[in-house]
Order: structure tokens, then C-alpha cells, then sequence
């Protein structure tokens, strides 16, 4: 079983193989047809809902050309993303430009949504990794900025693309689901239970261990539903469907204001607020939820809005 989710899928060839060729990239990096995805402030430049392919001249003089990030071609173009320093100054795209991502995700093309993912992850990435972890000498970006290196004078080490792993678990009891609320989200809104991997686990076994740690319950058997990348700010959320061995629930670590089992009449009756279409957490529990007769989850359109409701539990 493999879901389709929001940012998988994107067209563009990344073209691996180009990113030690030091001498194209700086062509390309000059080209005029080369376009390139500015990220500022975590923020992306949208124009009437696609993502803004700027060329050279448009960004402006306040980033320096060996920082940019080799991605790949679209249609044998060059794309490139470039990490923009917060005092734009006069040059290059106005702050007015840039659009907060993550709440204009429902009105972009889903490979756009793709390919600004794949940006911003990336620039994340360097941001968060401008210093060597091992010496603590400044990092040089190499291989079209797919490899960080120290420039440490007694150091070689060597970085690559960060992900941070986390499970996403829909756990199921017969005929329904389990749901959570967490601390600091609007009554009402409910999702399912997620958490990041740690160290010496399986994917199973984090799964276990996430759904024990939060509400108690047992889980026996575990099915790989699909993942999704998630740039908020460099996740990769792995999804599971998982059957429950217990059914009485504990909030064990206070992550949870409330945690409950919930029928799928309950969930149709609209009382709750479900994630994002564009979440893999919408996917987990729509493909659960539409196998019964009843009106599919998307038409019901649950998700999106965390207006402040009362929750029902059955």
C-alpha cells in the first residue's frame, strides 16, 4: 500500500550526476533562462498561486551566487534555490513578495507545492548546518550545495542532506479510530499520533512506542501505509495503520489534551476538525474512513479549518 501524498511526486529531474561538475553550475548559475527559488525568512515567492521562478538579474544583489543550491531541470531548465539574508535592502525581490508556505499550501498546483518543498527543505538544511559539528570551523557548500565541508584546516568532515524521521500512526479498534488532541491546538481539533524516531528503533518499533507513550494503548499488527516529506522544516513523516491490542486510554506524557476513540458516524457528524487535505494524517484516516457506505471523508470537508468546536467520542 502506498498513499499519494501532498509534495511527493514532483517533475523535477534532479540530475545527480550534474551536481560535481563544477564548471556547468557556474554557467548555469549565469544563464539567463536559469531560474532560480528564493527562500527568505523561510518564505517563498508565489504569483497568482504557482511558485515564482526568478532569473539572475530579479535576486537581486544581497546573496552571493556560490551559495546557491543546484536542484535540477524542469523541461531542461536549470533551477536553483537561494537563501536570501533577512535585510533585503533595496536589491532583489521586497519583503511583500515572499509568502508564508506553510498557510498557502491549499492553494498551490501540487507539483508546485513539490518543488518549493524541495527549496526550502534544502536551504533549511545550510542554515541550520553553516558550522562544521565536529570542529566547529565554518562549512564551504560543495557538489551544487548537496555537501556541506569543513574548511577546518585539521578537519575533513563532510555533511549531507539532513531528514528527520517521524512515524504517523493511525491506530484502529474495529469499526473505529484513534484520535488525539494536542496541548496547545483549539478544542475540537483532532489528528493522529506522531512522533519522531530515536536512535536503535524500527519504524515498528517506534510506532509502538509513540502510541504506548501517548495514550496507552497497545498496538499489535503494523502496515506501511506511505510517507510524505514534510519542510516544516525538514521531516520525512513515514505513515502506518496499526491494530490495536488494548483499548482503554492513558494520556501517559502530557503531549495530549485529550485522546479518544472515534466511529466513523461520529467523525461524519462534523463535530470535530480533521488535518489538512494536504497532510498525510487526512490520508491516513480518509483511506480508513471511506470504507464503509457512508458519504466520503473529503466530501464532508472536516479538514483545514481549526475553528475552535467540541469533539464527540464514541
Amino acid at each position: 500500500m502506498s498513499l499519494t501524498t501532498f509534495f511527493s511526486g514532483g517533475t523535477i529531474k534532479r540530475m545527480a550526476e550534474l551536481r560535481a561538475d563544477t564548471d556547468l553550475l557556474a554557467s548555469a548559475l549565469k544563464d539567463s533562462t536559469t531560474g532560480f527559488i528564493a527562500v527568505w525568512k523561510s518564505r517563498c515567492v508565489v504569483v497568482n498561486n504557482a511558485a515564482a521562478l526568478l532569473d539572475y538579474a530579479e535576486l537581486g544583489t544581497a546573496w552571493q551566487p556560490e551559495t546557491g543550491i543546484y536542484l535540477g531541470q524542469l523541461d531542461e531548465q536549470h533551477i536553483f534555490a537561494v537563501e536570501l539574508p533577512d535585510d533585503l535592502g533595496d536589491s532583489g525581490p521586497g519583503e511583500q513578495a515572499f509568502e508564508n508556505f506553510r498557510g498557502i499550501l491549499g492553494d498551490l498546483p501540487e507539483d508546485d507545492a513539490a518543488l518549493l518543498a524541495y527549496a526550502k527543505g534544502m536551504v533549511e538544511w545550510h542554515g541550520r548546518h553553516r558550522y562544521c559539528g565536529v570542529c566547529g570551523s565554518p562549512n564551504m557548500s560543495v557538489e551544487g550545495g548537496f555537501v556541506l565541508e569543513c574548511t577546518g584546516p585539521d578537519c575533513d568532515h563532510r555533511s549531507f542532506p539532513r531528514l528527520d524521521p517521524a512515524v504517523i500512526v493511525l491506530t484502529i479498534d474495529g469499526d473505529r479510530c484513534l484520535l488525539g488532541r494536542q496541548v496547545q491546538w483549539p478544542e475540537g481539533r483532532y489528528s493522529t499520533i506522531a512522533g519522531f524516531m530515536e536512535p536503535g528503533e524500527s519504524l515498528e518499533d517506534s510506532v509502538r512506542r509513540e502510541v504506548k507513550e501517548e495514550t496507552d494503548i497497545e498496538v499489535g499488527k503494523v502496515h506501511y501505509m506511505g510517507s510524505q516529506p514534510w519542510p516544516f522544516p525538514t521531516a520525512v513523516m513515514i505513515g502506518f495503520h496499526a491494530e490495536a491490542v488494548s483499548n482503554v486510554i492513558h494520556r501517559n506524557d502530557g503531549e495530549l489534551a485529550d485522546a479518544g476513540w472515534f466511529k466513523r458516524e461520529a467523525i461524519a457528524a462534523g463535530n470535530i476538525v480533521l488535518p489538512p487535505v494536504t497532510s498525510i494524517a487526512f490520508r491516513l484516516i480518509e483511506h480508513w474512513f471511506d470504507q464503509w457506505d457512508g458519504p466520503r471523508l473529503a466530501d464532508l470537508k472536516l479538514s483545514g479549518d481549526f475553528s475552535r468546536r467540541t469533539g464527540e467520542r464514541t
